[in-house]
Formats: structure tokens, sequence, C-alpha cells
């Protein structure tokens, strides 16, 4: 319908290839990263329970953010049980005055590890690590044989079921990768990766990086899965540094050839005459020597050295008794970590008591 000058009258826009979020009732909000808000929903049709994220468009004068539009990529081609399913994606009725907000519909977990690992009530046993590890080196070794990186491993980014599914999230900051060409090497952005979990190649600069980035993420995270903190916490750039040398030795070219030649090797004054502690300091608190090798494996500074998630998944330490063991018996007793107010779920407000571990402690 028109007028008589030609304009067209001014009418709610349609869009039929997206559904309207009303479909799905708003329960709670249950998160805030950069790149978005994520609500507890229920499907008004099927009464399942939702993760509804609402894609922040404030930066966006026009157009839609690259950040959302790479991870709708991503995960229509992924289908894997252990990573997260993006159901579909809605929009908010279109107002005269405002622009439409858009959404991504998840499958809704009771729990992410992050706030699991600050939960004193859950007690792991060994075969507990074992399945939680297992599941997400599988989601991994899916990503990056389809050369997939994740670029932001951390506990709050893996969610599980209350059946006990480990589910990989967040693929905002994730990339499709592809081998450099002759003679040309990749420029990935090395500002990437949440700075507790982010490996020394990316704090030194590197832009032509692989898998290994998120291979220290999961170093991290088992030692993590014992010690119930993040092993370091730094304070910045520096100081992360500081801490990885601490712990991981001096970062030199005789133990990472061509380290040399990154871009800010020489801009920052990094730790001399530091040895490698990293079964010295966990041995106190990992007991099991498998899984020591597997995290020195993985907390290597060379990332061409660092173990792939292929072979920490063909380790010993997966075949050693105790077997996995389902997750589903720990978990469904437990309320959803989302629903648990007291439970800090926010890693940047834990700190250690394990000041051995180079957690900077406050005490």
């Amino acid at each position: 319908m028109t007028h008589s000058n030609g304009l067209e009258q001014s009418l709610p826009l349609e869009f039929p290839y997206i559904d309207d979020v009303s479909q799905y009732e708003r329960i709670d909000k249950i998160g805030q990263g950069t790149y978005g808000e994520v609500f507890k929903g229920r499907c008004r049709k099927t009464n399942e329970f939702v993760a509804i994220k609402l894609i922040l468009m404030n930066q966006e004068k026009e157009g839609f953010p690259i950040t959302a539009l790479r991870e709708i990529k991503i995960l229509q081609g992924l289908r894997h049980d252990n990573i997260v399913r993006l159901i579909e994606m809605c929009r908010s009725t279109v107002e005269k005055s405002s622009r439409s907000k858009f959404y991504f519909i998840f499958e809704f977990c009771d729990h992410d590890l992050a706030g699991i690992l600050r939960n004193v009530q859950v007690k792991f046993k060994l075969e507990h690590i074992k399945s939680i590890m297992q599941q997400l080196l599988y989601a991994l070794y899916c990503i990056h044989t389809n050369h997939i990186i994740h670029r932001d491993i951390k506990p709050a980014n893996i969610l599980i079921t209350r059946n006990g599914v480990l589910k990989l999230a967040d693929f905002g900051l994730s990339k499709l990768i592809t081998p450099p060409r002759l003679d040309q090497k990749n420029r990935h952005t090395y500002r990437v990766v949440t700075m507790w979990y982010r490996p020394p190649e990316l704090l030194l600069g590197e832009r032509d990086y692989g898998p290994a980035i998120d291979m220290w993420g999961v170093g991290c995270i088992f030692a993590e899965m014992w010690i119930r903190c993040p092993i370091m916490q730094g304070e910045t750039e520096q100081h992360q540094l500081e801490l990885i040398s601490s712990l991981c030795g001096s970062i030199k070219p005789n133990v990472w050839p061509g380290v040399d030649s990154l871009p800010l090797y020489n801009k920052i004054k990094l730790p001399e005459g530091e040895r490698r502690k990293v079964y010295d300091r966990m041995k106190p608190y990992i007991p099991e020597s498998l899984a020591l090798d597997l995290i020195d494996q993985l907390l290597i500074l060379d990332p061409k050295q660092r173990i792939n998630a292929d072979n920490v998944l063909r380790s010993d330490f997966f075949y050693s008794d105790p077997p996995v063991i389902d997750l589903k018996e720990l978990l469904s007793k437990y309320h959803s970590m989302f629903d648990l107010k007291e439970t800090s779920r926010n890693v940047n407000h834990q700190r250690s008591k394990f000041p051995n571990l180079s957690c900077d402690p406050i005490y």
C-alpha cells in the first residue's frame, strides 16, 4: 500500500526467515560478556529450557557484528555432542523508533565449569576429571580437524548439562584458519583468549598461530580441575608472562627456537634464570603422574612442541584405572549453577589458596 506521493506507508517490517523472540519466555539473566547478554528462557511451544543470547549492536552504526556472523557460520557447520547447539536465530518486533534486536537461541545447560569449580560442594573423583577432560578434548579435536580454532578456552565457556554432557560454547572469537601460502604467514590478531588462559606466543605478539593456542588453555584447565582456581592470575600481560616464566621456565631461544623474532620479545622485560617447575609445584596437589605428564606437555612454551588434542586423547591417562565415568550421577543432584546467586562464576574475582602455584594470592 502506497500514498499518492509514491512513498510506502509506514508498516511493520516482516522477516519471514527469522522468527520473533516472543515465542520464548525470558526467565532470568544468567551471564554477560563483551559481545552479548545471556538469559535463561523457555520455549512456549515445547516448554523446553533454552539459553537466549542477546547480540549487542551498540558498536554497529550499520550492518551486523562480525563476531556474531562468525559464530553463526561456524556453529551452523558443526554438529557434535560436545559442542553447544545453536537452535535458531530470532529478532524482536521492529518498532518505528528503534532498531530490531537479534538473539541466538541455544540449548540450555545447567552448569558451566567455572561455577562447578567454585562450588566447594562438588567433589571430583579422578574418573570425573577424566570425563570432563575427555569430552573437552573431543570437542577440540572436532573443531581443530575442521580447521577452526576457538581462541577463548576457559572454564566459563565450557558448559555441562544436568545429564553430564559437556558442551564447548561461545564461538564469538573463533576463526576458520587456512594454511598460509608459500612464503606468506597468517596475520591473525593476538588480542584473543582471556588473559589467565592466554598462551605465551600471543602475549609476545605472534599473529601466525594455530590450534596450539587452544591447547595451552586446556593445560591450564587440566591443572585447575585439581587446584580449583586458575593457576596463573596475571594482572597485566607483563605480569602474566612473569607467572608463566616462573612456572614453565625462562622464555629463551634455546627452549623455544625463533621466539626472539616475535614482535614483543625485545619490548618486554622477561625473567631470566627461571627453571621449569611444572612438576615440582603441581605434584603436591596432583598426585596422578599420568595427568602431570599431560599437563607438562600442554604447558610447553614452544607451540610447535605442544601436544595436540588427538595425542592427548590417545594417552594412557584415559585408558588407565579408574575408567572414565558418567557425570550424570554427580551433577544431577545439584541445582543449576546459574540459579546459585551466591556462587561466583566470574573468574576475574577468584584468588588462589596455593601461593606456590603463582596464583598471586591476596593474603
